[in-house]
């Protein structure tokens, strides 16, 4: 096991996988966790199939846990599991294997300095003092993800510090080589979906959120509730359909480009049914045999940009959605993990809601309603929702730019 060279985000992959050639899949960039699809950054792992993630609980000399490893394994598991189960429609499984017993780390957790914005020497004698307490006890070469779970309890934890540590030059144990490492510094019980969260970002997801530069203002003025990685507490977290698209869920298929000038008339499924799961359909009953259609239309704004459109409702991962219909987003394979790769485009700009609930009640209500038609402000893109099926999916009439004016919701009777 080598020494921690060092702990900087890493920008661009030594590897690249090509998987699609869409006319609407933009380029991947050199920007951090850049959302391009063209191909797969191969230096992280894709979730198209079963992996396994080792949970390494970690105590310190200041400190008596007062909770069990298996308590703080039941914070996150199954949840994290079966939010992904969801996510991926089966396609994904995530195996976690959690340690029965604490590591003692070798010096107190007041000495690490811990914070949300960790000095990388601090950061770096964590890692390497966790990684040698651990390794006598696990064979790191059996796993995928590597989970570092910090006694919560022990005084110099910061619960605002979990995050994906990546590496430039990567680390070795048991000879595995570990390039991101999740270092989780939650309380206990800890926040929703943290952990899903997370692992997201193994996966080469960025951050949604705007951070504001001084820490203080809203967080969720991009996305609000609309994808786990803008907001886990979001009211409806799933991943948006790009996402799915990126991480190899949806068939090609399922994904539809617009192109020309005229209309075109697309069916879209929820973005969250899957085989077997029931959707409340246009009757207002449970309705089967949603799946397997097109769950994401894309019309192309520019060399790095697309509009996105999907179906959201009370189905999956969004059962506490607060309103239906056709979300509407900006995606750039040019912005930086948190500085806006994805935007979500409000329909109703003067309205908000579930103040109850919401983490951004403004974008709460941004999709467009059934009987809606909305200009997509700045792109011209107009979307009209004309209709449900007896099954729950969306009729959705798309025409790219042509001589289309306006911004504003205007209801179709």
């Amino acid at each position: 096991m080598s020494a921690v060279a060092a702990t900087s985000l890493i920008s661009g992959p030594s590897v690249a996988e090509p998987f699609s050639t869409a006319p609407c899949t933009l380029q991947r960039t050199e920007a951090h966790h850049s959302e391009g699809v063209d191909t797969w950054n191969a230096a992280y792992p894709r979730p198209t199939h079963a992996l396994d993630a080792v949970m390494v609980f970690l105590s310190f000399p200041d400190s008596v846990p007062l909770t069990t490893p298996a308590e703080l394994a039941a914070d996150h598991f199954p949840a994290t599991s079966d939010y992904f189960a969801r996510a991926s429609y089966g396609k994904f499984t995530l195996r976690p294997h959690p340690l029965r017993q604490w590591i003692r780390m070798p010096r107190p957790s007041t000495a690490y300095a811990i914070q949300r914005d960790w000095a990388a020497a601090d950061r770096a004698a964590y890692l390497r003092d966790a990684l040698a307490a651990a390794d006598p006890h696990v064979d790191f070469s059996r796993y995928d993800i590597v989970y570092l779970v910090a006694d919560p309890d022990a005084p110099g934890v910061d619960s605002d510090a979990t995050k994906v540590v990546n590496l430039d030059t990567p680390l070795y144990a048991d000879g595995a080589p570990l390039r991101r490492v999740v270092t989780v510094f939650e309380q206990h019980p800890p926040d929703r979906l943290v952990l899903a969260h997370e692992t997201g970002h193994v996966f080469d997801l960025p951050d949604l959120y705007h951070r504001p530069v001084d820490g203080k203002g809203d967080w969720d003025t991009y996305v609000g509730d609309w994808d786990l990685m803008g907001s886990q507490f979001g009211l409806a977290p799933d991943l948006f359909g790009w996402h799915k698209w990126k991480l190899g869920w949806l068939e090609p298929r399922q994904v539809v480009c617009v192109r020309g000038t005229g209309p075109t008339r697309i069916t879209l499924e929820p973005l969250g049914a899957g085989p077997g799961v029931p959707v409340i359909g246009a009757a207002g009953a449970p309705a089967f045999g949603l799946g397997h259609g097109t769950k994401l239309a894309l019309v192309r704004t520019g060399p790095d940009s697309v509009l996105a459109l999907e179906a959201r409702g009370p189905v999956g991962n969004d059962s506490g959605v607060c309103r239906s219909g056709v979300l509407a987003y900006r995606v750039r394979s040019t912005a930086e993990s948190g500085r806006g790769p994805v935007e979500v485009i409000d329909a109703h700009p003067r309205g908000e809601a579930c103040w109850e609930g919401s983490v951004y009640p403004p974008l709460a209500d941004a999709p467009i309603s059934l009987g809606e038609s909305f200009t997509v402000p700045g792109d011209g893109v107009r979307v009209e929702v004309q209709g449900r099926t007896a099954s729950g999916a969306w009729t959705v009439q798309i025409t790219p730019a042509a001589a289309v004016r306006g911004g504003a919701v205007e209801a179709r009777h």
